[in-house]
Parts: structure tokens; sequence; C-alpha cells
């Protein structure tokens, strides 16, 4: 009955959505049929989702992001509904590949790394828990970009996902918000009142995001940027055609690209458009929807929790300070302690430059109520701790990373050692104002996108041996771990990885015309590119094992296959130097008759959702080689561990605690700590020193400057070898030996492939403790106070 009404519901809509009949329907038609079949079962239980929260009064959560990287719906959907045996016999029947259906869904382009994975995974844990709750981000017309390489370097290009249709997202016109910009502070009876001179229309459009076994679907809500007056009829008939239409272009600019250069002062004049925009329209939405049931705003702390993801939506502490002083009347100070008592602040960074400021000027211009408000909740720290050492003003920037912190109830980070690193490093003295404010959430992932989905090889596998029930509760994976002593169990975990790699290597050769050896190690390391994330240590490692193995061509190498993968930000020029020497590198390194066969680097372009679900179930090594004390936490390090890759990492971030569960024999460690890197950067000339005491490294830096890489050119990555060897930030060099090592163990431990697995099996049946559900039921109780509602 389930496979009839599906393909009921896929015929009926090919025939009256899209206007196709089965004979002449492309798999576009096909795709957009079954999602929209498969979207009508997800709206009942939405609908009863929201009439449950309305009929309970049961407190909401409210997650804002600037990022959610949700990738595709489609097959989450089908998953989580418990569908694809259905939809995959409907599909057949009308002479379709469910595959190259799923295949066919663009990846949204709402993110771009782990920030807006993260969120992703939130709001999927969130339905299948059962919180209420709504996700707030901008619906980006372009994302951040299309990465493409030409000769090996970044070239960027717009993102083109909402070119076709798209199935999930449901426009609501009536959710709609005037959203002002610039002005002035005038005062009407003894009041302030903020009167813009600009503004823009904050359009919503929803998606339902649906839980396992569909008992409760959620939604995110994305705002679209509109013109308040859409078209100058009389200046296009004047035959200014262009500027007849500079509102709707100017508008639309706003949701057009996530992260937008800010190089320039107009860069910069957008972010925080952009910011305020998705905020404000939010916050909003929200009151809207307290008020319909309460009169007293007095209430919103305990029938609301709101989650700022990192700092782009630090404006909400103004914002909802304004919302209820200057709209709702609330005295300033009571509306400060209100609007503090309902939010809450999730750090992702240690690094001091990463925590947004905007200077007085900008923000004085473009929101002059906001600043007022800023001064004021300045004063009010003032006066709650006079011993205070941390303005929110100074030195004619906004500091918003202290304006979160002050603003927030609870703020968490996202690892233990990250948690730790961030009250005696960024929040040191407000840790100390407010010691009780900092709580620790360590990240998660959600088990039924990266494992049950992405890996249906293991997931199978899986099941046999423990059944179904690991999927919401991923703890009960350690049922697998006496497995690893099991020699056929073992042989068939080894079979699914080795059928992994050789699909892998398929879509390599077709789509890169590139052969890999699927009996190499796979060692991956997709994330950011980004100087702390150290991937020129990961391909300086790879130059020095290519002159090792020019030098002695028949030793007992190793075949091993180093993939990357990720964008660097539009002006981040080093970053965007790394991405050239690695491609570089490959260029040389896959030519080489004599070591080709031993060692390949390869990075396809435009890391997205989709290439980490190719690479992630196909992984044997995880690089997570960030410099200690500089990664937050990392989501990616626990998706290769649930799928069976073994670490090789620093102590930073949820390494800590992958590496404690997984057990330290399972893990391969290398480089210091994070104290220990505090005090290498005091010696003189580490750098230096380093390269000096190693020949390896001394060797591979002359190999790029000699030219090797960039045809003869020794200059042309002279930014990367002076800073390895000068400044050197990241520390590199120094810890470059130990990487070397552990490489070299990870080699010799990968020729013993009944150990390899039997590590391997253990990674994953350890890794229960990351599940996203687990982290969504530590924020519940610890942060927002709110419950799961009975389905």
């Amino acid at each position: 009955m389930q496979t009839q009404d599906l393909r009921d519901a896929v015929l009926r809509h090919l025939t009256y959505s899209l206007g196709k009949d089965p004979a002449h329907a492309q798999t576009n038609d096909w795709r957009l049929a079954l999602s929209f079949a498969v979207r009508e079962r997800i709206v009942d239980p939405w609908f009863a989702s929201t009439r449950a929260t309305y009929g309970g009064k049961h407190k909401r959560v409210y997650y804002l992001s600037m990022e959610f990287l949700i990738g595709r719906l489609l097959e989450d959907a089908v998953v989580n509904l418990g569908l694809m045996d259905a939809a995959d016999e409907v599909m057949s029947g009308f002479g379709q590949n469910l595959h190259n259906v799923l295949s066919d869904e663009p990846d949204a382009a709402l993110g771009n790394g782990g920030l807006g994975r993260l969120a992703a995974c939130f709001l999927e844990s969130l339905s299948t828990i059962g919180c209420p709750a709504y996700g707030y981000g901008i619906r980006y017309e372009h994302g951040l970009f299309k990465q493409s390489f030409r000769d090996g370097r970044q070239m960027e290009s717009p993102e083109d996902w909402l070119l076709r249709r798209n199935a999930w997202g449901f426009p609501r016109p009536e959710a709609s918000f005037r959203i002002g910009f610039n002005g002035r502070v005038a005062e009407r009876d003894g009041k302030p009142v903020w009167e813009p001179s600009e503004a823009v229309l904050a359009s919503a459009h929803d998606t339902p995001i649906i839980g396992w076994q569909g008992r409760w679907a959620n939604t995110l809500r994305l705002w679209e940027a509109k013109p308040v007056d859409i078209f100058d009829l009389d200046r296009f008939n004047r035959g200014e055609f262009a500027a007849a239409a500079e509102a709707e272009a100017s508008a639309r600019t706003i949701s057009r690209v996530l992260y937008p250069d800010d190089t320039t002062y107009q860069g910069k004049r957008l972010r925080l458009q952009q910011e305020y925009f998705f905020t404000a329209a939010s916050l909003r939405d929200i009151v809207r929807r307290f008020d319909s049931e309460y009169d007293d705003p007095a209430w919103l702390p305990q029938k609301v929790a709101i989650q700022l993801n990192d700092t782009h939506p630090a404006i909400a502490g103004p914002e909802l300070v304004r919302i209820l002083h200057d709209e709702k009347g609330m005295e300033i100070d009571r509306a400060i302690e209100t609007a503090r008592a309902t939010l809450n602040y999730t750090n992702h960074t240690l690094l001091p430059e990463a925590l947004e400021k905007w200077s007085e000027e900008l923000m004085s211009d473009l929101l002059p109520r906001h600043m007022t408000l800023i001064q004021r909740i300045d004063e009010h720290h003032a006066q709650e701790k006079p011993n205070r050492k941390v303005r929110l003003i100074e030195n004619g920037d906004v500091k918003m990373g202290e304006l979160s912190f002050v603003m927030a109830n609870r703020v968490n980070g996202v690892s233990a050692l990250h948690t730790e690193l961030m009250k005696q490093t960024v929040f040191e003295d407000l840790h100390a104002q407010y010691p009780d404010k900092i709580v620790n959430q360590t990240n998660g992932v959600t088990p039924r996108r990266w494992l049950l989905s992405a890996n249906p090889r293991l997931s199978n596998l899986i099941a046999g041996e423990i059944g179904m029930d690991w999927v919401d509760d991923l703890e009960q994976l350690a049922r697998l771990e006496p497995l690893a002593e099991d020699s056929a169990f073992r042989k068939a975990y080894r079979d699914a990885k080795r059928a992994n790699k050789a699909e892998l290597s398929q879509w390599f050769r077709d789509t890169h015309d590139v052969a890999l050896d699927p009996d190499a190690m796979f060692d991956v390391q997709i994330k950011r590119i980004h100087e702390y994330k150290r991937q020129h240590l990961n391909i300086l490692e790879a130059i020095a094992l290519w002159q090792e193995i020019r030098d002695n061509p028949n030793g007992d190498w190793t075949p091993r296959v180093k993939i990357f993968g990720g964008k660097a930000a539009p002006g981040y020029v080093f970053a965007k130097e790394i991405i050239y020497l690695i491609n570089s590198v490959a260029k040389v390194l896959n030519a080489d008759p004599v070591t080709s066969k031993f060692l390949k680097v390869v990075y396809p372009p435009n890391y997205n959702v989709t290439l980490a679900e190719k690479l992630i179930p196909a992984a044997e090594l995880s690089q997570q080689i960030s410099t200690a004390g500089k990664e937050a936490s990392g989501t990616g390090n626990m998706k290769f561990a649930l799928n069976g890759a073994l670490t090789i990492g620093t102590l930073d971030g949820a390494n800590v605690e992958i590496r404690e569960l997984v057990g330290a024999d399972n893990f391969f460690l290398f480089g210091m700590t994070a104290s220990e890197v505090v005090e290498r950067r005091k010696v003189h000339e580490h750098a230096a020193k380093a390269i000096a005491a190693d020949p390896r490294l001394a060797r591979a830096l002359d190999e790029i400057r000699a030219g090797t890489f960039s045809d003869g050119d020794g200059e042309r990555f002279r930014s990367i070898t002076d800073n390895v060897s000068g400044h050197d930030y990241f520390l590199v060099s120094s810890d470059f030996t130990d990487f070397w090592r552990a490489s070299r163990e990870v080699d010799r431990a990968y020729r013993d492939s009944t150990s390899w697995t039997r590590m391997a099996v253990l990674n994953t049946a350890r890794s229960g403790w990351f599940s996203s559900d687990r982290t969504i039921r530590g924020y519940m109780g610890d942060i927002w106070g709110a419950s799961a509602v009975p389905a």
C-alpha cells in the first residue's frame, strides 16, 4: 500500500504539479515529482508538531545562524520516513534509477563549513528528539561560491542552486517584515524613536525538517531580501531602465552571497547589513509568535530560548532590548535583563581576530539606535561589575564577541578543551566576572545522514549485527566492540570499506580522469582552507615523502592517496596560495612514473556536503592536524571516526575527546599541546631552529624554492616558504618532525590489515557519544530549559 500510494502521488505531481507525462519527463522532473510526493508525507507531522507546541504552550528554541549547510534534502526525508525501499520500487517501475534521481538535487548553497553543517545536524536532531524549534537564517541566492581550478588556482563563480525549482521551500509572503537601516534617532514624548532612512522587506521561506521515523518536524525559516518599492515606473518610462530597478537590485544584494568579501568598506557594510537583516527579522517573528500567546513580555525567557550560533547574530542583544524598551515600553534595565535571560551564545573560535568587530562609525551610520543601546548595555555592565576590565566599545570598535557574552544567559564552547581554553584566553576577564556563565556542549553529528544514509554498506553491516535501534541511540554502537575480535566481521567490515573506495575511485575516473588504486590508503583532509588547519603541513609532508621514495624507489612503501577538499575565502590570499601549492604539487607527483604508484595527491574542486558523503565512507585516515589550541571542535573528525577512519591529529578541539573514547592505541597522536604551543612561540627563531634540526623539512622547502612545482619559478610560492621558515605563527615547522614520525607509524600500521581493521571497528564502536542527539539533549537541559514534546 505504501509503495502504491507513493507511486500514485509521484504520477499525480508529475502530471499536475509539473505538467509532464512520463514519456517525456526528464530526471529533474522525476526528482521534483518524488520530492513533492515525499513532502506531502512531511506536512501532516509538521502541522501536528506545530499544533502540539501551541496546544501545550511549550517553550520553543530558536537557532539563529548565518549558515545552514543542509545539503540535499530528498534523501534525508526518504530515509527518515522509512521510504527508501518504496521509493526505489516506484522509480524502478517508471524506468528510473533512484540513485540518479536523488543525485539530481543540487546542494542547498546555505553554508561553507563546520558552522553550517553543525547547524544542519542540530535541526535534524531537534526534530528527531521532538523539541519545538525553529532555525533562522538567510536564503542565499548564490551561497558562498562555486569553486573551480584554473591552472591550479582557485576560481570563484556564483552558486546556481536556485536556478532550478526548489521543492522544499514554502514561500510565506504573509510573514514579511520591514527592516530599516541608517536614518536618525528622534525623541517623541520623551522616548527615543529610530527613524530609518532606508528599508528592505524580509520575506520568509519555510522548509520542514523531518526527524527520524517522521515523528516530529520543525521549521527552517530563511529570509529573502526584497525591495519595499518594487519598481520605479516613472524612471522606466523616462528610459532610465537600469535606474528603475535600483531598489530591487540593492535589496537583493543583501541575500545574494554568503560572507561577501569584507576587505573593503562596502563589503564590511554589506556584512553588517546581512547580520542585522536576518537577526532583526527573526526576532520580530519570534516576538510576534510570542505575543500571539502571551500578554506579558516579562514571560519571554520562560517561553523562548534563542541560541546565537557564533557572533554573526550578536546584534540580537541590542535589537531585542530595542523591541522590549522602545516598542513595548519596558524599563531599560529590565529590558536588558529580560533579553539576557532569553539569549545564549555559542563560541566557535579562540582566534581573537575571528571575534567580529565593527567600527563605531559604521555601527552609528548603519544602526544608529543600536549604537546608543550598545553604549547603554556597556554602562549596565559597568554598574553590574564595577571592577570590570572588559569594555564592549574599545579603540573605536564595537566588540561583538564581548557583546554576545555580556548579553547571554549561557555561553558555551563546543569541545571540552575549547571550553576550558575559552575561559583562559579570549574570555578570561569576563569568565572571572561571570564564573557560572560558560558551559560546555561538545559537538555531534547526526547518524542518520552521516552513517545510515552516507554509508549504506557499513550501516547495513551494523544493522545485521545489532539491529536498527542505534539510529536514534548511537551509543548502542558499543555493542559492536566484541566483534573487533571476530575475523568474519572484520572481513565484512574491510570489504565494505574496500567497496566504498572502489566506488570513489570510479567516480574520480569518471569525473576527473584520475586513476586511483583502491588498495592504496585513502588519506583525507577536507575542511575550510586556513593557516591554522595546516593543509600546508600536510602537503609539505607529501613533498618530503615523494623525495624519499625517489631516493629509494624499491623501498617498502605503503601506497597512499592524499585527498584534499575545501574552499578558501575570496579575500584570504594566503589560503589561496596553499590551494595553488597543493594542486601544483599534485601535478608533478601524479605524473612521476617512479613514485606515482606509491603516492598520489588529488584535490576535487567545490567541496560540499555531497562530496563529503562520497569521501568520508571511503576514507581510511582522517587528517585533523590543526595547531593545538586553535580548533574549537570539529565535526568532520567525528564523521570520519564514526565511519571507521583512523585519526592522525593533534590534541586540539574534539580530537581530545575522540582519542579518549576510541583509545590512544587507535589514534595517531603527534604535535605540541596547547600550552607547549604558547611556550614554543616564545623561542627566538623557532621555525629556523626546527628546519635546521630536520633535513627532510629543509629539503622539502628547498624543492619548492627551486621551482620544481612552479615551472622553474622559485618565487611563485615564496609567501608560503617565507612564512613557514619565518614567523610561522601556526608552528608548521615545529610540528613537522613529529608529523613525519606519526605518518610513518600510520604506514606501518596499515600494512597489518588485521590490526588496522580492528582499530577501525573500535573507532566506529566507540564513536556513539558523538551524536548530535546527545549534544542537543545537553543544550536542552543545561542551556535552554526546554523539553521534548510527545509526538
